[in-house]
């Protein structure tokens, strides 16, 4: 990263601190601490190349629709970094081929899925009623299951490369493939934040909360998102579901949990994770991976503990 060339092109002022390594990794790029004269950034830069005009155009285009959304939620309520645009009034530049964006730094504490349920529940009601009606597609990632042929696929491939979690998920797949009958179409679309686990709500040394990366935002039912957030953050716990949906709900919250299948999207996104950390790992082995696919198996979100959750949440 060039801080100087971030510096101008952000209008931040002559650069204090030059960031020596990234303070946070995610799955497709780098989050830096720049110290400026005007204060200090978070800096996120992505690792892969942006590619030709037409991809610039739509890293563009994706990039100020997900700072709207991180805007309009700040202005009700929802507790997020402030986004910084360029001189020009973008959300995102790209330097030297990829896409980077600039907001300001929140000291967060590490990723904690015990954080207060009540506050969380405020917390996504206020993100809720600050995204607008929106239109599709969901995308694949958010609203399509797996798979049985690619469950099977996977799970003998496993087996028959010696992978540590082979067993495990060869266990699963008839769960798995359960789980993915309740993958439906989202009812009443959202622009929602589609990433709110706990890597990206955290509390933070102020006592408070913090919503990061909004850089997935998009169209989702608020239902399905409202079940992903209940499983992150209640698990196996009745009383912290109760109370994440009672103070949603009294937040001015929009959806109700009804039915199983408004857990689809939670079951989509993990049956995706697991199934990339699959690939990933007969492509090329490694540990990472390999972690990534035992934090699923290991932590299954099973028709049995989602119905427990519904009931929670129907009380």
């Amino acid at each position: 990263m060039d801080a100087a060339e971030v510096a101008h092109r952000f209008g931040l002022g002559d650069v204090v601190v030059v960031p020596a390594a990234p303070a946070a990794r995610g799955l497709r790029g780098a989050v830096r601490r720049l110290v400026t004269t005007t204060g200090t950034w978070a800096v996120k830069v992505a690792d892969a190349p942006v590619g030709d005009a037409s991809a610039v155009a739509g890293t563009t285009r994706a990039a100020e629709a997900a700072a709207r959304l991180q805007e309009a939620a700040r202005r009700g309520g929802v507790p997020a970094p402030a986004v910084r645009r360029t001189r020009e009034g973008a959300a995102v530049a790209v330097l030297h081929g990829r896409a980077v964006r600039v907001q300001g730094w929140v000291d967060v504490d590490p990723p904690d899925d015990r954080l207060d349920p009540a506050a969380v529940g405020r917390v996504l009601a206020a993100a809720h009623r600050a995204g607008g009606p929106a239109r599709g597609p969901v995308g694949p990632w958010y609203g399509a299951p797996v798979g049985a042929a690619a469950w099977d696929r996977l799970a003998a491939r496993s087996l028959a490369a010696g992978a540590p979690f082979g067993a495990s998920l060869a266990a699963a797949r008839a769960e798995l493939v359960a789980l993915d009958a309740l993958v439906s179409p989202p009812e009443d679309l959202l622009t929602c934040h589609r990433d709110l686990w706990a890597d990206n709500l955290r509390g933070t040394r102020g006592g408070g909360l913090c919503v990061l990366d909004w850089d997935e935002s998009g169209p989702a039912d608020p239902a399905q998102e409202l079940g992903y957030v209940l499983f992150e953050f209640a698990r196996d716990d009745p009383s912290r579901a109760r109370g994440l949906v009672a103070a949603y709900e009294a937040a001015g919250g929009p959806a109700r949990l009804r039915r199983l299948g408004q857990f689809g999207m939670l079951v989509a996104q993990l049956g995706h994770l697991l199934e990339d950390a699959v690939e990933q790992w007969l492509a090329a082995g490694g540990a990472p991976s390999a972690q990534r696919a035992a934090e699923v198996l290991d932590d299954l979100h099973s028709r049995e503990r989602l119905h427990v959750l519904l009931e929670a949440a129907r009380a």
